[in-house]
């Protein structure tokens, strides 16, 4: 026979008896293992309907674009007819809108956030800021749309008074200036990248907030402790500890704008259009036509989202642009979906790299 400390006498060998962590009555107890096990089927259907709603819709999707899905619908223009219409125009207007859209907002959204996390001070106006970003993420994209066209496009009809060549300077009353030939359009491809700008810019600033506050403060301190001002500790230490949740965060954000319609269509955006932005309709005029490419900022321009939602409300008794409009939905989706696993692969390979 052996004892405890506490002076309890236990048979050596002896099994002892399990030891139950919930406390209460019997009855309070079968109660709240029933309401647990309730809650936990609860969740357990919620989730596995919203799975079969998923499923149901994409393959009512894919069952609908049966018959239009093809490789010539990437590649063909659109067109009024069902058979021949693509999502050419869209897939590179979308493109540069994405393009644009990453060159004005990443820059900003990630440079505030540096400034907002690492050298404001944590003031009643810095705290005001923050909560008005995170308030801004959810404004409907809509109002962005207004905002764009109230400010860009009537910037844009200005510029194309002054620049487009009909109206130029004069100099002295000497000397007229013609300071651009290429045609400027009110609804061009800068309008349109700034006014989505401001749709992901608000969570853009979230995103990298998020990856600057998950670095330890230890990185800092050990930073400055060693003489390192706080710009060095900034741009040597926490920027690369944060890389991979700010690459993630941007991507991830820039890619929200490649399903926004409402601000494109607000903004005038073509809706059936042949044209692509520049002519750039290949990979290989980008680099062998740097005029076009000078020329595509300042174009018309449709994107893929204003494409499905001009295809799925066109009358057509026999619903063959339904199909043309489920296969535009299918490319989209995989649009989106490149976009995440870019993310995906960013973030792992950026992870790898750090040693803490």
């Amino acid at each position: 026979m052996s004892t405890r400390g506490s002076g309890t006498p236990r048979v050596a060998g002896q099994q002892s008896a399990p030891v139950s962590f919930i406390s209460g009555t019997d009855g309070s107890i079968r109660r709240r293992l029933f309401l647990s096990r309730v809650f936990s089927w609860t969740c357990r259907f919620v989730t596995y309907a919203a799975l079969a709603v998923l499923i149901v819709l994409l393959a009512a999707i894919i069952w609908s674009s049966v018959g239009r899905l093809a490789f010539d619908f990437v590649y063909n223009p659109n067109s009024s007819n069902p058979i021949k219409a693509g999502m050419l125009a869209g897939l590179w207007g979308s493109f540069w809108l994405i393009l644009f859209t990453a060159l004005f907002s990443v820059p900003v959204g990630v440079g505030s956030a540096i400034y907002l996390e690492e050298i404001a001070k944590d003031s009643f106006f810095v705290r005001v800021i923050k909560t008005n970003i995170s308030n801004l993420a959810g404004v409907p994209s809509i109002v962005y749309g207004i905002l764009g066209y109230t400010v860009f496009r009537s910037l844009a009809a200005v510029l194309k008074v002054w620049f487009d060549g009909q109206h130029a300077f004069n100099i002295l009353g000497l000397f007229r200036l013609r300071l651009l030939k290429l045609p400027i359009y009110e609804d061009n491809i800068l309008v349109g990248a700034l006014t989505l700008t401001l749709v992901v810019l608000p969570t853009v600033i979230s995103a990298a907030q998020e990856a600057l506050r998950s670095v330890p403060s230890s990185i800092r301190v050990a930073s400055l402790a060693l003489g390192a001002t706080r710009w060095q500790t900034i741009w040597r230490q926490v920027i690369p500890a944060a890389l991979p949740g700010i690459s993630t965060g941007v991507i991830l954000s820039t890619s929200r704008a490649i399903g926004e319609a409402a601000p494109l269509i607000m903004l005038g955006a073509l809706t059936i259009t042949t044209m692509v932005p520049g002519n750039i309709d290949s990979p290989v005029k980008l680099i062998t036509r740097p005029l076009q490419v000078l020329h595509a900022p300042l174009d018309q321009f449709t994107a893929m989202p204003i494409e499905i939602y001009d295809w799925s409300k066109r009358p057509d008794p026999q619903d063959r642009f339904t199909a043309v409009a489920a296969s535009g939905i299918i490319v989209l989706m995989l649009v989106l979906l490149s976009v995440n696993a870019v993310a995906m692969v960013v973030r792992h390979y950026a992870s790898r790299r750090l040693k803490w």
